[in-house]
């Protein structure tokens, strides 16, 4: 779901600014930041930009029916709302 490079290049450079004497657990660090970030995107609703693009697309088609439907409506609603000579 989540890019693992982005991932890997934050925890690098969170453990990249650790002080020296901590270097020697660099990788432990890395690997811990990196499943904390990842475990606190997961606890996000989030959805990837392949599913918000389709559901973009199905909003605008979506809008373009509505926008059309409301087009051939609107003639019947003039046409109903105008008194009918007839019956008077």
């Amino acid at each position: 779901m989540f890019n693992p490079k982005i991932l890997d290049d934050v925890a690098k450079k969170i453990s990249e600014n650790l002080p020296s004497g901590v270097l020697e657990i660099q990788e432990d660090v890395e690997k811990h930041v990196r499943s904390a970030v990842q475990t606190g995107l997961g606890k996000l609703d989030l959805v990837t930009r392949e599913e918000f693009d389709v559901q973009s697309e199905v909003l605008a088609r979506t809008r373009m029916k509505l926008e059309a439907l409301e087009a051939k409506l609107k003639p019947l609603e003039d046409l109903l709302s105008t008194p009918n000579k007839d019956t008077h």
